[in-house]
């Protein structure tokens, strides 16, 4: 009977230890929920933001942002650092900012953004200093970034407009633009980037 009962106990502690560290190895595999460090350079899409909010912690990396800018041969080429910068400080995702830039002008490609160096061919405003035509002008396309991040932060988000569906209409009228088109152009866009796809 001794011997049984000491067979059970012996039983019940390595029971006992075999639970601990099967607990312990799965705390320790269990995945970092935390966000990801922007400062690292990554070649990959980091975690999405929300379907069509622009307010988020950057979904592209600065690696990521270049290499779709190369690939389209973009005269901003090596704007990464500078997009990703720009959407930490205003809380706005830069993926929505690099497709703005591509929708308007294919990445300063076409249009009066290969002069005014602006990511989303932002209309002059009293008192701005330069423009060319109706468009302000910038001295380099980081300039031209943190307008546009300063421009939605400053003049979109405090109004309660901070999904495409609330901002389109406003910074690309219907009278100038078709919205929908517009909409779904910059969904399409920042889908394929948050899917790892540098060309849409």
């Amino acid at each position: 009977m001794l011997r049984f009962r000491w067979f059970v106990t012996v039983l019940l502690v390595g029971m006992a230890l075999v639970l601990v560290l099967v607990s312990f190895h799965i705390v320790t595999l269990r995945p970092v929920t935390s966000a990801p460090d922007v400062s690292v350079v990554l070649s990959v899409p980091m975690a999405p933001a929300a379907a069509s909010s622009v307010i988020g912690r950057p979904s592209l990396s600065a690696h990521f942002v270049d290499a779709v800018l190369a690939a389209y041969h973009s005269p901003a080429i090596g704007l990464g650092q500078a997009m990703v910068t720009d959407s930490l400080h205003f809380g706005i995702d830069d993926a929505f900012a690099l497709a703005f830039f591509w929708h308007e002008s294919q990445f300063g490609r076409l249009g009066v953004a290969v002069t005014t160096r602006s990511l989303g061919n932002i209309v002059c405003t009293p008192g701005y200093p330069v423009c060319v035509g109706r468009f302000r002008w910038y001295a380099s396309w980081q300039a031209g970034c943190l307008d546009w991040f300063r421009l939605l932060a400053v003049e979109y988000l405090p109004r309660g407009l901070t999904t495409l569906e609330q901002i389109v209409p406003v910074y690309a009228p219907s009278s100038e633009n078709d919205v929908s088109a517009y909409i779904a152009a910059v969904l399409s866009a920042v889908s394929a980037w948050r899917s790892g796809h540098v060309e849409v």
